[in-house]
């Protein structure tokens, strides 16, 4: 872990929950990241686990709605000349196009589990202008387990919470695997809904 994410990370720990939400909000550091440190933070007592809770899932759903606005006020233009400042480039756009497509809605929450679609998927939902409140349901259904997960492994880790990433990640296929089939249920529920 570089010193510059210590330091960004404890200037998020000195404003307490605020901290966790604007980690998440800016992502300059991954969210697993920054939730991880929460864990840490709730096992020295600084913060308890469900203020962290809250104040990830906030983060997290603001920073994704920024996104949704990219797509919906700058579209595919803005992404092509100023994504490499907010890490997405243009293959991210055009895989995260294809799902949205492909899948509909749904795919707001299964991609969230999803490396390289994960944040890229916010931008095409704001292209197609989305309902902004189903876009916003869906991202904080996904942003509850994605939160937990990662603080609660931070907080039984302690001192070690910077190994959290590494730890999970022979566990990630699996992740993808069960995001892939909570997709395919909603598939099959919204076809019996249509076909009723």
């Amino acid at each position: 872990m570089t010193h510059f994410i210590h330091q960004v990370l404890d200037f998020f720990a000195s404003l307490g929950y605020f901290g966790v939400a604007l980690g998440l909000m800016i992502e300059v550091i991954p969210s697993e990241i920054v939730l991880s440190y929460a864990g840490f933070l709730i096992a020295q007592g600084h913060i308890n686990f469900w203020g962290a809770m809250i104040a990830g899932i906030i983060g997290g759903t603001i920073a994704q709605i920024f996104l949704y606005w990219i797509g919906a006020y700058g579209g595919r233009a803005f992404i092509e000349k100023y994504g490499k400042y907010i890490l997405i480039n243009k293959n991210h756009l055009a895989i995260a196009e294809k799902w949205f497509e492909k899948y509909g809605v749904g795919v707001i929450f299964t991609a969230r589990f999803i490396p390289v679609v994960r944040h890229a998927i916010s931008i095409p939902a704001g292209i197609a202008r989305m309902s902004l409140s189903k876009f916003t349901f869906y991202t904080v259904l996904a942003m509850i387990p994605w939160a937990y997960m990662f603080i609660l492994i931070g907080e039984n880790l302690g001192k070690n919470w910077d190994k959290a990433k590494s730890i999970i990640a022979p566990y990630t296929p699996y992740i993808m695997i069960g995001a892939v089939i909570l997709l395919l249920v909603y598939l099959l529920v919204k076809r019996r809904f249509k076909k009723k």
